[in-house]
């Protein structure tokens, strides 16, 4: 505990701050949001047996965690922050088809221009474009190999 002022646990439940207070090295009096919204979404008691269940050296990176859950469930009740790496995830898998497609095409375009310098025999100039298959198969290519 810091000076006289309890902790924002302490301070919270209306209770005196005790020296070997498992809350105060966590939530400092100064910051009693982040203390309420932990203690609205996992009650006090739970917090304060998760806490001391954990090694000294993994509790500040568990209160980190919960205070990230807890501002994650206010926003979504239902999934936290599950939710939200869901939607990153549903983002990332869309980012990388836009880059297929586009990885796609400049092959195709690349293919066009090949095809266009090759004269054959005749002296023609061919100008075909890249078969519906072979788009295909590079695209399946690209998602396999990303």
């Amino acid at each position: 505990m810091g000076g006289n002022s309890p902790c924002a646990s302490c301070k919270l439940l209306r209770r005196r701050c005790a020296k070997d207070c498992i809350f105060a090295p966590y939530f400092p009096s100064e910051d009693p949001h982040k203390f309420a919204i932990v203690h609205k979404v996992f009650g006090a008691s739970n917090v304060s047996k998760m806490l001391q269940e954990l090694p000294f050296d993994q509790r500040t990176d568990a209160v980190s965690s919960l205070v990230y859950e807890a501002n994650a469930r206010m926003r979504d009740p239902v999934y936290g922050c599950v939710g939200a790496i869901s939607y990153l995830q549903n983002q990332v898998s869309e980012l990388q088809m836009q880059l297929a497609l586009a990885q796609a095409e400049i092959l195709c375009i690349q293919m066009q221009h090949d095809q266009a310098t090759i004269v054959d025999s005749g002296g023609i100039v061919c100008r075909g474009s890249a078969s519906p298959f072979l788009l295909a198969s590079t695209i399946k290519h690209l998602f396999v190999n990303n």
